[in-house]
C-alpha cells in the first residue's frame, strides 16, 4: 500500500492535471462549449474520478481561487499582534504577481481573469468568487480584530478587491496580448501601492 504522503502527492497531481486540462479546453473553445466528459477524456481520467475532485463544472474554474481564499484567511488569522490584515497578505499577493513571470505564456488563457473576459458565465462566477472571498476575509478579520462587524465587512471587501484587481487586470492585459512578465511588472507596483494605502487605513489611530 502506498504511503500517505505518496497518495496525497498523487491526488494533488491528478487534481492539478484535471484543472489544467479544463483551463486549456475552456480557453480554446469557451466554457459553455466544453463538457465535463470531454475534460475527463482529455485528462485521461474517468468521469467519476473528475467528479470526485470537482463535484461541479464551476469548481473546475474557481478551485484555485478557493485555495487562495483559504490561504489569505489563514494569513489574517495567524498574523502577529499589531499587524494589519493588509500587511498580513501583502507578501503573498506580491509573490503571486511575481510568480507569473515563471508561468508559460499559454497558461494565461486558462486563468479565471482571462476566461471572465471571453465568457459571460465565467464573469458571473468571478463576481461570486469575489463576494465569497470578501465574506471569508471579513470573518477572519472579525475573529481577530476588535472592530464592529460592519467595519470587518468593509475591510473584507477592500482586501478582496485587491485580488479582484489582480485577476481582472491580469486577464484583461493577457487578452490584449501583453506577456506575463509585462503584466507582473505593471501590477506588482500597483497592487503594492494599494496595499500600502490599505495598511494606513487599517492601522488604528493612536489613543
Amino acid at each position: 500500500m502506498a504511503e500517505p504522503g505518496l497518495r496525497d502527492l498523487k491526488k494533488a497531481r491528478t487534481r492539478r492535471l484535471i484543472a489544467d486540462t479544463a483551463a486549456r479546453l475552456f480557453a480554446e473553445r469557451g466554457y459553455e462549449r466544453v463538457t465535463v466528459s470531454e475534460i475527463a477524456r482529455a485528462a485521461e481520467v474517468a468521469d467519476q474520478t473528475l467528479y470526485n475532485y470537482f463535484p461541479t463544472k464551476e469548481q473546475l474554474v474557481t478551485d484555485r481561487e478557493q485555495q487562495i481564499q483559504q490561504q489569505l484567511s489563514e494569513l489574517i488569522r495567524s498574523r502577529p499582534a499589531g499587524t494589519t490584515p493588509a500587511v498580513a497578505i501583502r507578501d503573498y499577493v506580491l509573490q503571486a504577481v511575481s510568480a507569473m513571470r515563471d508561468m508559460p505564456q499559454e497558461s494565461a488563457r486558462g486563468t479565471l481573469g482571462y476566461l471572465a473576459i471571453i465568457s459571460p458565465a465565467i464573469n458571473r462566477l468571478a463576481l461570486e468568487v469575489a463576494d465569497r472571498q470578501a465574506a471569508a476575509l471579513a470573518a477572519a478579520i472579525g475573529e481577530t480584530s476588535p472592530v464592529p462587524p460592519e467595519i470587518a465587512r468593509l475591510q473584507g471587501i477592500a482586501l478582496a478587491g485587491v485580488f479582484r484587481i489582480f485577476l481582472s487586470e491580469s486577464g484583461r492585459r493577457a487578452h490584449e496580448g501583453q506577456t506575463l512578465t509585462e503584466i507582473a511588472d505593471a501590477l506588482g507596483p500597483e497592487l503594492g501601492n494599494i496595499l500600502t494605502e490599505l495598511d494606513r487605513w487599517l492601522t488604528p489611530a493612536p489613543a
